[in-house]
C-alpha cells in the first residue's frame, strides 16, 4: 500500500459565543484543517490540525509522503519531522499521523485504539469548561463571577460534566478566585475543579493566588506562570498540583522540566506530543517519574475528537477528565453531526480507523464560511470590545 495523493481543506464552524483568553478572544467561530490521505488501493484516511489556515504549510510536506506505505511510521516521521530544525512541526506531523493510523485502522477492520494497545474503557469523561464570554446565548456579555459560576451550573445539568475548568487569566485575579470560591460552594466538595491562566500571571501573582486557592480543594493548578522555571518556582510555593499543556510541551522539554520538579501532570496533546503513537511515548515517560497524565483540548472538531478519544481510551492511568471546548461548537463536519454527551463524557467510536467520516455536504458549507469570515490566527486573536488591546506575560 502506497500513499499517491494528499488533500487538505480548511473549514471552520460557528461557535455559541465568542470565548475570551488570555491572548485575545475566539471570534464566534473555530478553524480547523482537514487532511486527507489517499492511497494506491483506494482507501482514505482522515487527520485535523488547527492553528488557523495550514493547507499551504502541509502542501509543502505532501511531496515527502506521496509514495510511502502509511503503515511506516518512523520513515514518515523522519521525512517529515526529523529532516531539518527549522522545517520541524509536530502539529502537522500529528495530524498525518492520524491520518496513517486511520487508514491502517481501516485496511485492518479494526479500530484505532487497537493499533494504540487496545481500548481499557468505552468511553471517556471530559471536563466542561467555563470562560468569559461575548455575545454569550441569551445576548450580553459574561461580567461578573456570577455569571461564570452559572456556566458551570448549566454546563453539569446539560453535559452530566463532573469537572470544569476556568479559563483564567482574563480579568482580575482576585475576580477569578472568586469564580472558584462560589463554584465550590454552589457545586459541593465532590465537584472537580480547575483554572487554568495559560501562563500569564506572574510568578508573585501565581503564588499570592494559589494560597487563596488551596482552601478550595482543586484538582490542579494550570499553567499558573511562564516557562518552566516560572511552574518550577510557583510549585515550590503552593500546595495544589501543578499540571501543564505549556511547559513542557515537546520532548526536547521534557527531562529539564522533570529534573527541575516544574509540574505534576502533563496534559496530552495529539500536535504537541508528534501524534497518537507521540502521547503513548510521552505516557511511559511519566508513568515512570509518577506524574499525572490528562488531556488537552485545541477546539477540535469531529475528526480530531475521533482520534482523541481513541487515544485516551488506552492509557490506564489517564484519571482526569480530559479538556473539551467540543460544546461550543454549533454543528460538526462528520456523519452524523456532532457527538452526544452521556454523563459527562463521549463514546470511543467503533467503526474501523477513527470510525467517522466526512460529510461532505457540510465540508462544502463551512469551507464557504471560513472563506467568508477569514483565518483569525492571522489578526492576533483581536479582542473587538478593547481594539487596542495585547498580551503581556507576566502583567498580571
Amino acid at each position: 500500500m502506497k500513499i499517491v495523493d494528499m488533500k487538505v481543506r480548511t473549514v471552520a464552524i460557528p461557535t455559541t459565543c465568542q470565548l475570551r483568553h488570555n491572548t485575545g478572544v475566539h471570534p464566534g467561530y473555530f478553524i480547523r484543517n482537514v487532511l486527507e490521505l489517499i492511497t494506491d488501493e483506494g482507501i482514505v484516511g482522515l487527520g485535523e490540525v488547527g492553528g488557523g489556515d495550514q493547507r499551504g504549510a502541509l502542501m509543502k510536506l505532501k511531496p515527502r509522503i506521496v509514495g510511502l506505505d502509511p503503515f511506516h511510521l518512523e520513515v514518515i516521521k523522519l521525512k517529515v519531522l526529523r529532516s531539518i530544525y527549522y522545517m520541524s512541526n509536530a502539529r502537522l506531523y500529528g495530524a498525518i499521523e492520524i491520518a496513517c493510523l486511520d487508514i491502517q485502522g481501516k485496511a485492518l477492520g479494526r479500530p484505532m485504539c487497537d493499533l494504540l494497545g487496545g481500548a481499557v474503557r468505552d468511553r471517556v469523561a471530559l471536563m466542561g469548561e467555563i470562560s468569559w464570554r461575548y455575545d454569550r446565548p441569551g445576548g450580553g456579555d459574561d461580567t461578573r463571577a456570577e455569571d461564570l459560576v452559572e456556566q458551570c451550573e448549566q454546563l453539569h445539568a446539560e453535559l452530566g460534566v463532573k469537572t470544569v475548568k476556568m479559563k483564567g487569566g482574563v480579568v482580575d485575579p482576585d475576580v477569578e478566585v472568586r469564580v472558584m470560591e462560589l463554584c465550590r460552594q454552589r457545586m459541593g466538595p465532590n465537584f472537580g475543579l480547575r483554572i487554568d491562566a495559560n501562563g500569564v500571571w506572574s510568578v508573585a501573582t501565581a503564588v499570592r493566588i494559589g494560597r487563596r486557592l488551596e482552601p478550595i480543594g482543586l484538582e490542579y493548578f494550570e499553567d499558573p506562570a511562564w516557562g518552566i522555571e516560572g511552574l518550577a518556582a510557583v510549585r515550590r510555593q503552593v500546595r495544589i498540583p501543578i499540571a501543564t499543556n505549556m511547559y513542557p510541551a515537546k520532548f526536547d522539554d521534557l527531562g529539564p522540566a522533570i529534573r527541575l520538579g516544574a509540574m505534576d501532570v502533563v496534559l496530552t496533546d495529539l500536535h504537541y506530543w508528534e501524534g497518537p503513537r507521540g502521547v503513548k511515548d510521552l505516557c511511559a515517560v511519566l508513568r515512570t517519574f509518577n506524574l499525572g497524565v490528562g488531556m488537552h483540548s485545541g477546539a477540535e472538531f469531529g475528526v480530531e475528537m475521533s482520534a482523541m478519544l481513541h487515544t485516551a481510551c488506552t492509557i490506564p492511568e489517564m484519571r482526569f477528565a480530559g479538556d473539551a471546548i467540543y460544546n461550543y461548537l454549533t454543528d460538526d463536519i462528520i456523519v452524523g453531526g456532532k457527538m452526544r454527551y452521556e454523563g459527562g463524557c463521549l463514546r470511543v467510536p467503533t467503526g474501523p480507523g477513527l470510525g467517522v467520516a466526512l460529510d461532505e455536504e457540510k465540508m462544502a458549507k463551512y469551507e464557504r464560511y471560513y472563506a467568508n469570515k477569514g483565518d483569525y490566527y492571522a489578526r492576533f486573536h483581536q479582542d473587538p470590545r478593547r481594539p487596542d488591546w495585547y498580551p503581556i506575560v507576566g502583567g498580571m
